[in-house]
């Protein structure tokens, strides 16, 4: 990762001198304590400055539309407190001057405003981007005093420059000095017609949309699987319960065959010896001795009915289990697959977790690639999935997806022709590129019509049944 060095900030002040110099500060958010948001605008033109004093990747970059997406900046109901100080002393005030401190990566912005007393006072706000010393600080021109700081910086953590409110603002110790140093954002591959605008926000933004995710990813996961493992639990426990109790055929048994023998008049007894006419042997059969037969039979016809609705409604469990099984599955899944923060944004609305009003799916968000002449859609994620299936498919396309595995619904969309086998092949082999299967192990991969596809009732997102389907083992 490249970090901002002098040549770079200095190169990014000179393309934007005529737009920062005159512009009107209008609004100043904070996101977090490391990040801020300058609302500048300038003949008619409003642009969001960002600045961001995070030790691994501090920067600035006046944000572009598709740069504020990547960084998911979530402004808080609550500002902190060194935001409300900046709100109170600029906001509204017009930047008179502005530098680049000469070689230092410290960028300042001058502003003049009225005091109480409708005097005139010279504020200036220092960005300094310097690692883990970066910096936002606000200071009185004049006087050279600190007014309030991003971080404080006390005695305990720099010998030589502290930075608080009340203290004197002075620049750090002078760098020595190399004429060897190169631009290093010309380093990057980007195409010449990029700005060093252009390049920082994109780079920058990319490398905080990754960061994004991997922690986005890393809290649904920390969400999901522990649910999964408590399904997991519940279908062994009930799986374990119906091999060693599922006694219903048992029970049914000795009440038929105490119903045969009533005429043997063996009542009241703790046992009795009879012949199974079913399995061709005799058998001893426990009775209760303080019953005849004839109640002894009607005792384990009740043992029968009982057992006998007690498994079926584990078994109705056990079914709900296991689809609940899957759709966790598949969300574990469309996690580990999402490379993008707007498709863990989906799952996060799937699970009700995020408090913004779920968006619809639509054909755009869907992955689409071409095989052969044919367009191929894939679903990154449940909501995707559903889509898919309950809205998007017609009758003749096709669908498939891995069997027993974790994974993307693919669609082929069928216009006049039909595909060909060879079309068929390769597109289960992109349903078995996107699944949770393992290589190197072949797996099974089913495909069917979509009329054939039903979403039962009540069943989750991306859920179907199907039929008349044919497998491909990749």
């Amino acid at each position: 990762m490249i970090n901002i060095d002098f040549l770079t900030l200095r190169d990014f002040f000179e393309e934007n001198i005529d737009f920062i110099i005159g512009s009107r500060l209008q609004k100043i958010q904070q996101p977090t304590r490391r990040d801020f948001i300058f609302l500048l605008r300038n003949n008619g033109v409003s642009r969001k400055l960002y600045v961001n004093i995070n030790p691994q990747m501090y920067h600035l970059a006046f944000m572009t539309t598709e740069g504020e997406k990547r960084r998911e900046l979530v402004i808080p109901k609550h500002p902190p407190m060194f935001c409300m100080l900046l709100r109170k002393y600029l906001e509204g005030c017009r930047i008179d001057d502005a530098r680049v401190v000469d070689h230092e990566r410290i960028l300042e912005l001058f502003f003049e405003r009225s005091d109480e007393l409708s005097q005139k006072r010279s504020l200036c706000l220092c960005i300094e981007l310097m690692g883990k010393h970066s910096n936002v600080i606000l200071y009185d021109r004049e006087s050279s005093i600190i007014i309030g700081c991003a971080h404080n910086v006390g005695s305990e953590k720099s010998r030589y420059r502290e930075l608080q409110g009340g203290l004197k603002y002075i620049y750090p110790p002078s760098p020595k000095l190399n004429s060897d140093i190169p631009c290093l954002y010309k380093s990057l591959d980007y195409p010449p017609s990029f700005s060093v605008n252009d390049i920082l926000d994109d780079y920058f933004s990319k490398i905080q949309e990754g960061i994004n995710v991997r922690e986005k990813k890393h809290r649904l996961l920390a969400i999901v699987q522990p649910k999964l493992k408590k399904v997991k639990n519940s279908a062994d426990k009930i799986n374990t319960l119906l091999k060693k109790r599922d006694n219903t055929e048992k029970y049914k048994l000795y009440g038929e065959l105490l119903t045969a023998n009533l005429y043997q008049k063996c009542d009241y007894q703790k046992e009795i010896e009879i012949f199974d006419y079913i399995n061709n042997r005799n058998i001893k059969i426990e009775l209760d001795a303080t019953k005849n037969l004839k109640e002894n039979a009607q005792r384990y016809y009740k043992l029968y009915n009982k057992s006998k609705t007690t498994k079926e409604k584990s078994q109705s469990m056990l079914e709900e289990l296991n689809i609940q099984q899957e759709y966790l599955e598949n969300i574990l899944y469309s996690i580990e697959f999402a490379g993008k923060i707007s498709d863990l944004k989906e799952i996060e609305e799937e699970l009700g977790l995020d408090s913004i009003k779920p968006q619809k799916t639509n054909k755009q968000e869907l992955l689409k690639i071409q095989i052969n002449g044919f367009d191929v859609y894939i679903g990154r994620n449940n909501k995707q999935n559903d889509y898919i299936v309950s809205k998007f498919s017609r009758e003749e396309d096709y669908w498939f997806h891995t069997r027993l595995c974790a994974g993307s619904h693919v669609l082929l969309r069928v216009n006049e022709q039909e595909p060909d086998e060879k079309t068929i092949f390769e597109c289960c082999k992109i349903a078995r590129e996107y699944s949770s299967a393992k290589q190197p192990s072949k797996v099974g991969v089913i495909y069917t019509k979509a009329k054939f596809l039903r979403k039962p009732p009540a069943s989750p997102l991306g859920y179907v049944t199907y039929k008349n389907e044919k497998e491909i083992l990749i």
